[in-house]
């Protein structure tokens, strides 16, 4: 499933990007990667759209599959996040130079939590689904090794604490 889920989700962002390529009000940047918190990695993919010069909107996709054990308890679960966001790009701001982009700013997202389950040996207790909006805040960076392809480092907190590792692609 969660191949499936990567294949799917790589496909319809590229999709996206290569159609907003075409574009002239504004630059798309598409990232893919993993988020790593305290409970599990997730993957992800996410697209921007430039608005304004220093302004972007976007959205991103993210999938996880976790399973641990604490004192004897097992717990699994599998979640899916669809978040918008939007960020400012300090970038003029600092004069920096174009090879570096870093940004700060806000995601709002839903969550939706399934196959909750907890089995201490006495039993499976199965929560089910639990599903929430979430509020998020977000600083990252990109570093553009070549014109269109870049790594990125982001640091989340809100609902979405963690650090997330990827890679950008800037078409013209």
């Amino acid at each position: 499933m969660k191949y499936s889920f990567l294949l799917v989700a790589f496909t319809v962002l590229s999709t996206f990007c290569f159609a907003q390529s075409m574009l002239t009000k504004g630059q798309v940047q598409c990232s893919a990667g993993f988020h790593f918190t305290s409970v599990g990695s997730v993957i992800y993919v996410g697209g921007d759209y430039t608005f304004y010069k220093s302004i972007t909107f976007g959205g991103k996709l993210s999938y996880r599959e976790n399973s641990q054990t604490v004192l004897r308890n097992r717990f699994s679960q599998s979640l899916l996040v669809i978040s918008v966001n939007g960020n400012y790009h300090f970038n003029d701001l600092l004069s920096l130079p174009k090879k570096w982009n870093v940004y700060g700013g806000l995601g709002l997202g839903y969550y939706a939590w399934s196959d909750v389950k907890w089995n201490n040996g006495f039993g499976a207790d199965d929560v089910g689904e639990s599903s929430r909006p979430v509020f998020d805040v977000q600083v990252g960076g990109r570093y553009y090794f070549t014109e269109y392809w870049a790594v990125n480092l982001e640091l989340g907190g809100g609902n979405r604490s963690g650090v997330s590792i990827g890679i950008t692609f800037k078409p013209d």
